[in-house]
């Protein structure tokens, strides 16, 4: 996968946000040095998201989360997203890993986005979806996000917008 360098980025946080060893970062991109704005940076142990049929939209004002293959709608999930002081980061994402039952409040499953310490997880509070309640992750019910994790593989691309 090729990830495309954003203002204030460093190889260290495109690491870290990607969940990648350092090393391997290096590895995969030999001779790389400065990093510049729109430079493009190869990540390791993921697919390109171009060759994914699938693609979520998630939309923090309307609360809802869009799986598409190959562009056309499947299913619309209901969500829940950030609190106001912990809003729901927007802008273009991949699924990076994945954690079936991770504890504490993420429900059955987490899967983590290209952005460290955001994901899309279950909950054990089925009550807050369809609220901003989160610390800014998307939260589903248990089981659309496993009927999710069942479907679209690590590279998925998501978008989040407002």
């Amino acid at each position: 996968m090729i990830h495309t360098v954003k203002r204030g980025e460093t190889l260290a946080s495109i690491s870290a946000d990607y969940r990648v060893n350092l090393h391997h970062l290096y590895a995969a991109n030999p001779g790389i040095g400065h990093l510049q704005v729109g430079q493009k940076v190869q990540i390791p142990g993921l697919p390109d998201p171009n060759t994914i049929p699938y693609s979520i939209d998630v939309s923090v004002g309307k609360r809802r989360l869009a799986l598409y293959h190959n562009g056309k709608l499947v299913k619309i999930f209901p969500i829940a997203v950030g609190k106001m002081l912990a809003n729901t980061p927007t802008g273009e994402f991949v699924i990076v890993n994945r954690q079936m039952n991770p504890g504490g409040p993420f429900g059955v499953m987490w899967l983590s986005l290209s952005k460290l310490g955001y994901g899309i997880h279950g909950t054990n509070n089925p009550s807050s979806i369809g609220k901003a309640v989160s610390h800014g992750c998307v939260r589903m019910y248990n089981r659309d996000v496993l009927q999710l994790s069942d479907t679209v593989p690590n590279g998925t691309r998501v978008v989040i917008h407002q």
